[in-house]
């Protein structure tokens, strides 16, 4: 899964790594994820960025085994019960803008 998403106002990018990682962390105790990348942060000032829209300035790619897992992750994340709920937290209610693009391999 492809995130990509802006930093709200104020928020520092140390303080969103920090809660990212304990997030990823806990969805990995819980057999949720498979692996997180390193957040990036967008080029737009180069010609092999071809992305004319208004794109947030971040990304990271998650990871996840098949679709059954996603699915379970997906419904752990917005469980507001779930021990996870507080770390989901404190990712969600850092960024705005958020964009979320799925797929799966083909090869």
């Amino acid at each position: 899964m492809l995130s990509r998403f802006d930093l709200k106002p104020g928020v520092s990018f140390a303080s969103f790594r920090s809660s990212y990682v304990k997030f990823v962390e806990r969805m990995r105790v819980e057999g949720l994820v498979e692996a997180t990348g390193k957040i990036g942060r967008r080029e737009a000032d180069t010609p092999m960025d071809t992305d004319d829209e208004k794109a947030p300035a971040y990304y990271v790619i998650m990871s996840f085994r098949d679709r059954r897992q996603l699915d379970e992750a997906y419904a752990y994340m917005t469980d507001v019960n779930a021990q996870n709920a507080t770390a989901h937290a404190a990712v969600h209610q850092a960024v705005t803008n958020s964009v979320f693009t799925c797929w799966r391999d083909v090869e």
